[in-house]
């Protein structure tokens, strides 16, 4: 979660040309504000929090639209408009939590979960050859790394249990790691050049202004991220066996808008619940959201205290990725599982999930297919796990709407049926 929570602060940063200390400070409070909403979601009370283990991120669905908003208004604009966005949020979050059950029935959270497990993949295995861009993409070294702990990850899952099993992942990285620096691929500049101790400011870059498009924008983003979270939601009360209420998703959906809301007060970002954290889950087959609480307290640990951050950074990409499909592939299995209840003699059924997974699927392969549309709809589209998501709640709700009219219309004429 670490490695994608620092990207999107270097890339919107980068796009909008910030100073080297300025690109310091976000990354530095992107992690404390990680911290507190995942707090904020693990902590259950009354009006805010899902309760499950559940870790928050900055959100990729909002990077595209950030930049555009700095670059057209100004950076300030972009936190006035995730401060609405999660205000926005809050207000309409009973509503949400009611309608979930409607457009989330099984065949479209077992068909997202599947979803985003397949379109989180492709990450997984550039990350193998050494990320995307890399010059030393797909070098032997970056292969022998990756798969070094792939194997080192299955092996320890086929001969342990207990507590060495649930650590596998995080031994595989420490072990691919120790394996990276012999072979003078650990970088130590970033932790050298790391302050120990940082302060968040509130306002950093100035009181926020609220335009209208912006607004309109990340309210948008916000709807969406809130689809992607009720996936990740909805397939770990799966995994951890606990049914969620509407007033559950309610809750959850208000920690998330309060994310929002102190992301853009702190100068930070959007916050969803990161669906990586599904595959880990299932994979580890650590249920309790104590490990959360603590994961998140790290995190704000992590954002005071720079230097302790880096050492993060010095995990090679190419390891990382030798995890990451492993726990992706582990989403996919989820979403599988999910599906397994799913009545296949319905040809509507079939429609949706194979409909759903060629679009979302298609949309990851070949990121260009809506490049020409109109910003506001590219914000939709451009993103393969809300495209598919999107195709499985309209196409259920099409065709077992009209089903349920034509078997309501079937029954009234049964009993004069009977009686001739």
């Amino acid at each position: 979660m670490y490695s994608g929570a620092i990207v999107v602060p270097l890339v919107v940063g980068g796009a909008l040309n910030l100073s080297t200390q300025e690109l310091s400070y976000l990354v530095a409070i992107d992690l404390l504000t990680c911290g507190i909403a995942t707090l904020l979601q693990a902590f259950k009370t009354k009006y805010f929090g899902i309760g499950l283990p559940v870790i928050l991120g900055a959100s990729f669905v909002a990077v595209t639209p950030m930049i555009g908003i700095g670059k057209e208004y100004g950076i300030n604009a972009i936190y006035g408009s995730i401060i609405a966005a999660g205000i926005f949020i809050i207000l309409f979050a009973p509503l949400f939590g009611k309608i979930t059950r409607l457009l989330f029935p099984p065949v479209v959270r077992g068909t997202v979960v599947t979803l985003i497990g397949l379109s989180l993949i492709p990450v997984g295995i550039k990350n193998m050859a050494g990320g995307a861009g890399s010059p030393k993409f797909g070098d032997p070294e970056n292969l022998l790394l990756s798969f070094g702990v792939f194997l080192l990850i299955l092996f320890m899952n086929r001969f342990f249990t207990g507590f060495f099993r649930a650590i596998s992942v995080l031994i595989g990285i420490i072990a691919g790691t120790v394996a990276a620096a012999f072979m003078g691929e650990v970088d130590v500049k970033e932790v050298m050049q790391a302050s120990w101790i940082h302060s968040p400011k509130f306002l950093y870059f100035g009181p926020p202004t609220f335009e209208l498009v912006p607004i309109l924008t990340m309210t948008l983003v916000g709807i969406v991220i809130m689809i992607e979270s009720t996936g990740a939601f909805l397939a770990l009360s799966k995994i951890c066996g606990k049914d969620l209420s509407d007033q559950d998703l309610a809750r959850g959906y208000r920690a998330e808008g309060l994310a929002f809301i102190i992301g853009g007060c702190l100068n930070a970002f959007p916050y969803n619940t990161f669906a990586q954290n599904v595959g880990l889950v299932q994979l580890t087959n650590i249920k309790t959201r104590s490990v959360a609480i603590v994961a998140g307290f790290i995190l704000v640990t992590l954002g005071f205290i720079p230097k302790i951050a880096a050492f993060a950074t010095m995990i090679p990409t190419s390891v990382l990725g030798g995890a990451m499909v492993i726990m992706f592939g582990m989403v996919v299995a989820s979403g599988i599982k999910m599906l397994s209840t799913v009545d296949f003699q319905q040809q509507s059924n079939l429609l949706v999930i194979a409909c759903s997974i060629s679009l979302g699927l298609g949309s990851t392969v070949v990121p260009d297919l809506f490049a020409q549309l109109p910003p506001m709809l590219r914000i939709l589209f451009s993103d393969g796990i809300i495209t598919g998501s999107l195709t499985a709640i309209f196409l259920n709700l099409f065709f077992h709407y009209f089903s349920l009219k034509k078997s309501s219309a079937a029954e009234q004429l049964k009993p004069t049926t009977i009686k001739f």
